[in-house]
């Protein structure tokens, strides 16, 4: 049932009450009032016909009264009846009927004593007599007022007037009365249904602002919403939902923004309120921790089940800034993670914030540092050891000329060496820092090949080896900085020349495919152990023992190779070839056509 209906209902109810209540009381009011008038009327009625009879000349005796003029009684009742319209009857001391208006002389003789009827009792008592009761002679119900007279032979005067025409004038009132009552009740039924329309219609209205509020569309409504309390009360909530609106989307762009700068964040950061359940965590946390998702509102030691991480937590909650651990990830032990926890701004009552740092970069840096250092300070103390040596055994004077010359020789190979060192360490420095700029120009692969051919050309007839270029269609040219990229190769195949045994050859390829230009360098050597390919480009790595090492190279070569590449933004992979030896592929951005 809708409200319109309700309230159409509620006035319809209201009024038709307040109508039937007004009217009944009206309608007997009316009754009662009317019925005493009719009373009082009959009263006046009786003592005018007493008066009229008393006026009148008497008989000569009562008894001559009784039995001579005993139709003038009648008579006299008749004209009293017929002035009054209403039934009159004169009655005589002793209760006889002298004369009745309703009745003929003869019927009138044979009546009955009239002595001990009601009014007539009440009459002779107070003066003045009044009665309701059916009437036997006349064989309806009648309404009788009788009143003493000053008469020789009538003593009573009784006036009656039938009930039935009593009860029609009533019934007229009552007629006059449900018809006004009806037509008021229409009214109120019209009135009420134009009401409850417009009342309808407004709270219609009311509740589509609010639906449309309730589906999240919180602009400001323009519905005139009237001056009542009904008005009042909408503008009140349309204007608190206003307010909650302007806070829901300064809160929405909040946390749009703090998600946003937790996205983009590093650091894994997880919230907790102070009962410990999850509220917050990026995308961050969820990689380092390796979960697939967090579930929100849940305790986080279902989701985070690392009994260090739990401690930290409940810590934070209890208020206590707990010093940071390192760990490892479950199922990742090769990642380590720095994680701190604090309670949330406000106290322990406000949850706890954990941070977790992934420093495993930080300490393969640091590893790689300390290697590097190591590496560096045994490259150098090996040619000063022999340098150092070989100078003091120059200084004893006691060696011969071919042995101070071939010692003179080592001492320059070693000198030599170390200077490689310093200059590729250098290089290495300066690509580290960007301070090498890449200057493109469209080279010839062939031309460039042969020409690291040329240089290294005393040290493959040394071994014995020989190198085979093979270049593709469309491998022609790439376009890249021919001094760097002859670096590149230069490095390629002099390693290829160290570690490739005598007698063999070296191919080196170019070729194109797809976006990309192809540079190939492989030898036929032992190959590399699989676990020790994706770190051959490391500065000074160390392959298996099995692979022979020319003592005047540097460690340095693969790793400037790789920043070279990298420099014109490409790739480089070492892989075992199937039937022997290793392949070094270098893939750079191809030349535009």
């Amino acid at each position: 049932m809708t409200f319109q209906t309700k309230l159409f209902a509620a006035a319809t109810l209201a009024a038709a009450i307040a109508l039937g209540v007004a009217g009944t009381m009206f309608a007997t009011t009316m009754a009662r009032r009317t019925d005493e008038r009719i009373e009082q009327t009959l009263v006046a009625e009786a003592r005018l016909a007493a008066d009229l009879l008393a006026r009148s000349s008497p008989p000569a005796s009562p008894a001559e009264a009784d039995d001579a003029r005993i139709h003038e009684f009648d008579v006299e009742a008749d004209r009293i009846g017929e002035l009054l319209d209403a039934r009159v009857t004169l009655i005589a001391r002793d209760g006889r009927v002298l004369g009745d208006s309703a009745e003929t002389p003869a019927a009138v003789a044979l009546m009955e004593n009239h002595g001990a009827r009601p009014e007539v009792v009440e009459a002779r008592d107070r003066g003045i007599g009044r009665s309701r009761r059916h009437s036997d002679t006349v064989n309806i119900d009648m309404l009788y007022v009788a009143v003493p007279v000053t008469h020789p032979a009538v003593a009573f005067v009784r006036v009656a007037l039938p009930l039935s025409g009593i009860r029609q004038q009533l019934r007229s009132i009552l007629t006059a009365t449900l018809t006004a009552l009806g037509v008021a009740l229409a009214g109120a039924i019209v009135v009420g249904w134009v009401f409850s329309s417009r009342m309808g219609r407004r709270v219609r209205a009311i509740a589509e602002v609010a639906n449309r509020y309730r589906s999240g569309d919180l602009s400001a409504s323009r519905l005139d919403y009237g001056d009542d309390e009904l008005g009042t009360v909408a503008r009140g909530l349309d204007n608190a939902v206003q307010v909650v609106g302007r806070q829901l989307a300064e809160q929405a762009r909040d946390r749009s923004r703090m998600e946003a700068i937790l996205s983009g964040m590093i650091e894994g950061v997880i919230v907790v309120d102070p009962q410990g359940r999850l509220q917050l965590a990026n995308e961050a946390a969820m990689r380092m921790l390796k979960l697939d998702a967090l579930p929100i509102g849940r305790h986080y030691v279902e989701s985070i089940r690392h009994p260090a991480i739990a401690e930290l937590v409940a810590a934070a909650l209890a208020g206590r800034i707990p010093e940071g651990l390192q760990m490892s990830p479950p199922r990742d032990a090769t990642r380590t993670i720095m994680a701190r926890a604090a309670p949330a701004a406000g106290g322990s009552q406000h949850g706890a914030v954990l941070v977790l740092h992934d420093i495993t970069e930080l300490r393969r840096a640091d590893q790689i540092r300390r290697d590097f250092v190591a590496n560096v300070s045994h490259e150098l103390r090996t040619p000063l050891t022999a340098i150092r040596g070989y100078v003091e055994a120059l200084a004893e004077g006691d060696t011969s000329v071919e042995q101070s010359r071939s010692f003179l020789d080592i001492i320059t190979r070693h000198t030599e060496r170390m200077e490689r060192l310093v200059k590729d360490l250098l290089r290495l420095a300066r690509l580290d820092a960007g301070q090498e700029v890449v200057d493109s120009v469209s080279c010839d692969a062939r031309n460039l090949i042969q020409a690291v051919v040329a240089e290294l050309g005393s040290a493959l007839d040394l071994r014995h080896q020989r190198v085979e270029i093979v270049i593709a269609p469309q491998g022609e040219t790439v376009r890249a900085d021919p001094t760097k990229l002859h670096d590149v190769l230069r490095n390629l195949v002099a390693n290829a020349i160290t570690y490739s045994p005598e007698h063999t050859s070296i191919r080196v390829g170019t070729a194109r495919n797809g976006s990309s230009f192809v540079l190939s360098v492989a030898d036929q050597g032992p190959g590399i152990p699989e676990e020790d390919l994706p770190r051959v480009f490391e500065r000074f790595y160390r392959v298996d023992k099995s692979r022979a090492r020319d003592p005047g190279g540097t460690g340095l070569g693969l790793a400037i190779v790789k920043h070279l590449v990298e420099l014109h933004h490409g790739t480089v992979t070492a892989e075992n070839r199937p039937d022997g030896g290793t392949m070094v592929t270098v893939r750079l951005p191809a030349a535009e056509s």
